[in-house]
């Protein structure tokens, strides 16, 4: 009997039927383990991102693939102490794009640790492996993306309002394909606050923090190899602001200075930072925006790093207890500093524009329905060689926690 093989949107009330039948005998009673798994479809118009007027790879621009994930999260509190424990594992599969298919990794790990009444903080490290964006790289080879976190967080309340900090993080991103790996990189991020704790649950500290990006691989230039690596140190005021019962103002802003000998006179300083707003009465409707300027990493064969300057504006309605409405737009202009001894004529700058649309189904308890739409938009830079696109993809999922 020929074996007959079920389209993945087929799939999707059976997958469901069967958790729903499922969830009692996986579920782990008196435990702080959950187990979770998600099904996916997706389909993109210009799943790689070619530019406007350039040829498409094997003649084919649209694609769909499918996410089969799984995992488990393990979250315990122990006397005043917490762990916080994420694992799961995908399986991604392109219908036409095969030599894109990949396994998936998540996992992250936190102590959330206490001393007493006056030290706390947090301790953890995390891995993921997923598939590079292509938006900035032309290629049509699967470009994995491996991401290495470590970090520690500890703080000292001297005083019932004063409080003083200290942070350490390690960032490490490899690239599986050889063209890319000159974006190899390592951040080590070390930052020293001292912050005010108000009453009313606000609070604001000054940030004194460094950041020094240390790539291993030389990128091709035509005078020879570049060294993209970097120093970048920070002058903030760190800012959670609770303006009103259901408004927050959220923000790390000042000034920042930047050196990378590879880029123009090897300097750039500034005004850095994001500021975020939350409205959220607790009803039907809520509501946030942001504004940044900040430096940002790309995988990108031209540069490594853009100074962006953005804009975004979201809301969330909740139509019913089950049903959600989720709305997001951004902008966002990139400005890429030219390289020593690159005289360019044109400009060298580009904008990223998104929206999204998203809608949730609480079917069950911990039986979940979405479905989402997604635009991207870029204008591209004609000197850098980087054309403008634009995308569209359509998503369905189904999420279960056991």
């Amino acid at each position: 009997m020929p074996r007959i093989r079920l389209h993945p949107l087929a799939r999707l009330p059976i997958f469901l039927f069967g958790a729903a039948l499922a969830a009692p005998s996986w579920a782990v009673p008196d435990s702080a383990l959950d187990l979770v798994a998600r099904i996916g479809w997706a389909h993109d118009d210009n799943l790689l991102r070619i530019p406007d007027g350039f040829p498409a790879f094997d003649n084919q621009k649209s694609d769909s693939w499918t996410t089969l994930e799984f995992g488990a999260v393990y979250d315990k509190d122990i006397a005043r102490q917490r762990l916080l424990a994420v694992a799961k594992v995908s399986k991604v599969k392109f219908q036409h794009f095969r030599q894109l298919d990949y396994d998936g990794r998540d996992l992250q790990a936190t102590w959330y640790w206490q001393l007493g009444n006056r030290f706390s903080g947090q301790l953890g490290g995390s891995y993921a492996q997923t598939l590079a964006p292509y938006t900035d790289f032309p290629s049509d080879e699967r470009n994995l993306r491996k991401q290495r976190r470590g970090f520690f967080e500890g703080a000292w309340k001297l005083h019932p309002r004063w409080e003083a900090r200290t942070a350490f993080s390690r960032d490490r991103f490899d690239y599986e394909l050889a063209a890319q790996s000159f974006n190899d990189r390592t951040e080590d991020v070390v930052e020293l606050e001292g912050r005010y704790l108000a009453p009313s649950g606000s609070a604001v500290g000054l940030v004194l923090r460094r950041i020094e990006g240390s790539y291993p691989n030389r990128r091709p230039f035509f005078l020879g190899g570049l060294n993209d690596d970097f120093t970048q140190n920070e002058l903030k005021a760190r800012i959670d602001w609770k303006a009103g019962g259901s408004m927050t103002i959220q923000g790390l802003l000042g000034y920042a200075r930047r050196t990378q000998p590879s880029f123009g006179a090897g300097r750039t300083s500034g005004a850095n930072g994001r500021i975020t707003a939350l409205h959220d009465q607790g009803g039907k409707l809520a509501w946030r925006a942001s504004l940044w300027r900040d430096f940002a990493p790309l995988e990108s064969r031209v540069v490594s790093y853009t100074l962006n300057k953005g804009v975004s504006v979201g809301a969330t309605w909740r139509a019913s207890a089950k049903i959600q409405l989720d709305a997001d737009a951004v902008y966002e202009r990139r400005d890429y500093n030219a390289r020593a001894n690159f005289n360019a004529s044109g400009g060298l700058d580009d904008t990223l524009r998104s929206a999204s649309l998203k809608a949730s189904w609480a079917v069950r308890r911990k039986l979940t329905l979405s479905t989402a739409w997604i635009h991207q938009s870029r204008s591209g830079s004609p000197v850098l060689g980087i054309g403008n696109f634009k995308a569209n993809t359509v998503a369905l999922n189904a999420s279960a926690q056991f």
